[in-house]
């Protein structure tokens, strides 16, 4: 189908072009959004007509989505989900969710067409992706998926998670550390108690003599 846009479209065209769409995106999604025209000679003539007023709208719109540049940049956008021994999530993260998680965190209202994620999330870890304020406006955002919160703050300093086997071997070593940390400790205030009984001992003979 052909038609013309009233937006500026990413890869598509700016506003103004007239380019040739699936029917089924231009009935579903461009013309009941009011992101496009149907060509005919008569629409051409009435966007001509009506070309400043969308142009200044689109601009409008523009500086809007700039004003949320920083409350995006700054967004916590963190997702825990439950997932298994090897770190893939049981279900997935979509742009929908991260859409939502937005709204949630930074108050920003953004549709999930306009969350540039491509395929949903299907692992534990951290995904960068873009969030289109407007066609003119994209900002890069990072996504952090895990666990649980302490996982989230071990991603969010640059550590990499473990699982399975090697995650119960690396726990192994952390107590076995702790516990010889314990026993070292333990020695110390023996040798420390003993070297004072022997200083005392050592005093009272002195008196003694």
């Amino acid at each position: 189908m052909k038609v013309i846009l009233t937006e500026k479209i990413t890869k598509l065209g700016n506003i103004g072009d007239c380019v040739e769409v699936k029917t089924g995106f231009a009935r579903n999604y461009l013309l009941p959004n009011n992101k496009a025209m149907r060509w005919t000679k008569e629409n051409v003539a009435l966007f001509e007509a009506k070309k400043a007023e969308i142009v200044a709208r689109h601009e409008n719109a523009k500086k809007t989505a700039e004003s949320k540049v920083d409350a995006v940049k700054n967004a916590k956008l963190y997702m825990i989900r439950q997932a298994g021994d090897t770190g893939q999530l049981y279900g997935s993260v979509s742009s929908r969710d991260i859409a939502r998680e937005l709204k949630a965190v930074a108050g920003v209202d953004v549709e999930s067409a306009q969350v540039m994620l491509g395929s949903p999330i299907k692992s534990v870890g951290v995904f960068d992706t873009k969030i289109a304020l407007h066609p003119d406006v994209v900002v890069d955002v990072k996504i952090y998926v895990a666990q649980s919160s302490d996982e989230i703050n071990a991603l969010v300093a640059g550590k990499k998670l473990t699982f399975g086997t090697k995650k119960v071997e690396e726990e192994k070593a952390e107590e076995k550390k702790e516990e010889v940390k314990a026993e070292e400790a333990t020695e110390e205030k023996a040798d420390e108690k003993a070297e004072k009984t022997a200083a005392k001992k050592a005093t009272k003979k002195s008196k003694a003599e």
